[in-house]
């Protein structure tokens, strides 16, 4: 069974500790499911484990391009993709399986990318399935966000 966690995160410090151990926690082929609301803070949470992992590329939000992909310090990738604009196609549309086949994230993951997915909660199954870590945001109207952790990589996140 899954464990899960909840971290608060007060302070941008906060998040970057959260990303750190995060990145602590990930291995080749892993997939990590970001999700919250827009403004939750996804991209800069990606951002800190794309650092913890030694991407020194200015990391910013795929939205457009869909896809961002990195080199990190140890040699290996880091895929980061945002899935929002695909979660609901027009008619007549490809589905959001057949976009994220069409991007190669699953076959990216295969080749041992340690793949971060923003608004991926619906194609995890086309992402490969078997998420090794989910995070999902919430932001308090004081503006204090709340991740809540669940996977096989939740390990010594706490």
């Amino acid at each position: 069974m899954p464990r899960t966690t909840v971290r608060t995160l007060r302070t941008r410090r906060d998040t970057r500790q959260l990303g750190a151990d995060i990145a602590a926690q990930l291995a080749p082929g892993d997939l990590v499911v970001l999700a919250g609301d827009l403004g939750a803070g996804k991209t800069f949470l990606v951002r800190t484990i794309a650092r913890a992992l030694g991407v020194d590329a200015r990391v910013t939000s795929p939205t457009f391009a869909l896809v961002h992909e990195y080199e990190t310090a140890g040699g290996g990738s880091l895929v980061h993709a945002d899935l929002y604009r695909l979660r609901e196609p027009a008619e007549g549309a490809a589905s959001l399986a057949e976009e994220v086949a069409r991007l190669g994230l699953r076959d990216r993951r295969v080749e041992g990318a340690v793949v971060l997915v923003e608004w991926g909660q619906d194609a995890v199954a086309a992402l490969g399935g078997d998420p090794a870590l989910v995070v999902s945001l919430l932001v308090a109207a004081d503006g204090t966000r709340t991740a809540t952790l669940s996977g096989p990589r939740v390990g010594d996140i706490v």
